[in-house]
């Protein structure tokens, strides 16, 4: 697992700097140049500026004059971007304290209870930054096809498509830091099961060679006693002899 939590933690980074990238852009939103009468101009609008530009390359931002004249939903992605950036932050931080390959963070199952946390976090900012690209593209989408919307139409920015390949990153290296707590258990699991079967094949062993040193000592004693009874034969047999020889003498 360490491998995929490096490339998780990779993924996780790139989607943040996608999303901070998308954050502080100013092409959420182009003008339509089927719908612009004069086409060598046109008009970007970002969450924090409206800039517009021209074929010779000027542009010119200003930002939104005050907080209380913007529109609900972009104040609503302001929220999301700025909360899917601070959950990534966090994230980063947990994912280099709960990662395998660092040496912080305690024993192996706090790192994966902690890389498991950061998971969470970089799966909740990916889905702070999807909401926010789709509610602001459906927004222009659902401006663009109205036939009574009599204002200017605009097109999808770099910004939103930029915001979703950030937030699908963060989602999946969060899904990978998560997978990656089940595996560390799995092993802490597996790892008692086998001292466990350890412990008890060395009691069987043991007790198995208390039962055979038993018949071996017995085994000695009988040849012990065979022993001692073939010399208390062979004195006797010594004595008569010598017995005999002095009665004939």
């Amino acid at each position: 697992m360490t491998g995929w939590q490096i490339l998780a933690f990779l993924s996780g980074l790139a989607g943040l700097c996608a999303i901070i990238a998308a954050t502080v852009s100013n092409e959420w939103r182009a003008t339509s140049r089927a719908s612009s009468v004069i086409t060598a101009t046109w008009v970007l609008q970002g969450l924090w500026n409206n800039c517009a530009g021209n074929a010779i390359g000027a542009l010119h931002c200003r930002p939104h004059l005050t907080i209380f004249s913007i529109e609900g939903y972009i104040q609503a992605c302001r929220g999301l971007m700025i909360a899917a950036i601070c959950l990534g932050l966090f994230g980063s931080v947990l994912a280099l304290v709960g990662m395998k390959c660092t040496k912080i963070g305690g024993s192996d199952q706090n790192k994966a209870r902690i890389a498991c946390f950061a998971g969470v976090d970089f799966i909740l900012c990916g889905i702070c930054s999807l909401s926010a690209c789709s509610l602001y593209a459906h927004r222009i989408t659902t401006e663009f096809f109205d036939p009574m919307f009599m204002s200017q139409k605009y097109e999808l920015g770099a910004a939103l498509f930029i915001g979703w390949a950030g937030g699908i990153l963060c989602i999946l290296g969060g899904s990978v830091f998560c997978f990656s707590v089940a595996d560390s258990f799995s092993r802490s699991h597996s790892q008692a099961n086998y001292i466990y079967r350890g412990a008890a094949s060395h009691s069987h062993i043991s007790a198995y060679t208390r039962g055979q040193t038993k018949p071996v000592k017995e085994g000695h004693a009988a040849d012990n006693s065979s022993s001692s009874r073939v010399q208390h034969f062979d004195k006797n047999a010594y004595n008569q002899q010598a017995y005999n020889s002095g009665s004939a003498t």
